[in-house]
């Protein structure tokens, strides 16, 4: 590193400090706690800052079927914070605003926009803007699915797309397929009675052309999130896409809260990680 690239990284983490930083979920951790990308109080982030240089992101979308939830929560956090800032990768986890404020659709634009809003400010967090991973999990799955195969909405807030995604166990890649057979009240609740409305909140329906790469992880302890993966795997991967299908005999909840826990589990998806981006292949070993 330049003695000016030495100054400029001392000065960022000295102005974090004096403006910014509060401790995390982690102990003591520094965050940038609650940024603001839009005006609503639940249009909010926390990121956690990497000391290792201009460093690869992980942006983590909570789920909460559409109405509950938050960025904060333990097993939105806890394992993948202790497992990857160590390496020299930062995080972010984002909040978006809820039903019945907003639906599912809004909520994807809020993630765009938050997506947007780090990489617009990327310097600041001394993060390389062109090495971010999203995940999500549940409903968060299903909204950076969105994001993935209605590029308007990223460019609609100003983000580009992500480096590669990771859905966590989506229970709505198909979300006709699910309001015509028996499902959940919370599904009718997010996406309501009318067949358009299901169609453009539908993963599998909005895929047209091939996307960033793809990890499609499912529980093989639910009847429909492993075949709506490989069904959207298919269809994406005919289109010229990349998308993998990692099946798992963990429960929807485990998915989540044992990434960075489980050693195998972790592996499996950090070999995508490594095989999609470089600079998290520099971070992870690999």
């Amino acid at each position: 590193m330049t003695e000016l690239a030495m100054s400029r990284k001392m000065l960022f983490f000295a102005l974090l400090s004096a403006c910014c930083l509060s401790t995390g979920a982690i102990g003591q951790t520094p965050v940038i706690g609650d940024h603001a990308y839009g005006p609503d109080p639940e249009q909010r982030y926390d990121l956690y800052p990497a000391k290792r240089g201009e460093a690869p992101l992980i942006m983590m979308v909570h789920g909460g079927g559409w109405a509950r939830g938050d960025k904060s929560r333990g097993r939105v956090v806890d394992n993948k914070l202790k497992h990857w800032l160590p390496q020299g990768i930062a995080f972010a986890t984002t909040n978006y605003r809820m039903q019945p404020k907003a639906p599912p659709l809004e909520q994807a634009r809020d993630v765009a926009r938050a997506l947007a809003n780090i990489q617009q400010n990327s310097s600041f967090f001394g993060v390389d803007r062109g090495n971010i991973i999203l995940i999500g999990h549940s409903a968060g799955a299903h909204l950076i699915a969105l994001l993935a195969t209605r590029p308007e909405l990223l460019n609609d807030a100003g983000a580009k797309s992500p480096r590669a995604y990771i859905l966590l166990d989506s229970g709505a890649l198909d979300v006709p397929a699910i309001m015509k057979s028996r499902h959940l009240p919370l599904y009718d609740r997010a996406f309501g009675n009318d067949p358009a409305d299901w169609t453009a909140a539908s993963p599998y329906h909005q895929l047209r052309k091939a996307t960033a790469p793809m990890l499609i992880v499912c529980s093989t302890r639910r009847a429909n999130a492993c075949p709506q993966g490989r069904s959207f795997a298919a269809k994406a991967n005919d289109l010229g896409g990349q998308v993998e299908v990692l099946p798992s005999d963990k429960s929807h909840g485990e998915i989540n809260a044992q990434l960075g826990e489980d050693a195998a589990y972790t592996a499996q998806v950090e070999r995508f990680m490594r095989g999609n981006s470089a600079a998290f292949a520099a971070r992870l070993g690999g």
